[in-house]
């Protein structure tokens, strides 16, 4: 088991799949499924983020010296 599977293996969901009856082979295939998922969502997060910082730069209202 990888370091950052055991990071996950609180989760519900790798709990989960660790409890059903599967071989090792479906086990593991379901598990880098869960693992593609997570760098999926990891990286929509992030480009949001980069989108939000964006745009909050660009429509900044910038002072006025009277």
């Amino acid at each position: 088991m990888n370091s950052k599977l055991e990071g996950k293996s609180g989760s519900a969901v790798y709990d989960g799949i660790n409890s059903v009856r599967m071989s090792a082979s479906d086990r593991e295939a379901a598990i880098s499924a869960m693992r593609d998922a997570d760098a999926i969502v990891d990286a929509i997060l992030w480009l949001t983020h980069k989108v939000e910082q964006l745009g909050a730069f660009l429509f900044m209202k910038h002072s006025i010296k009277h």
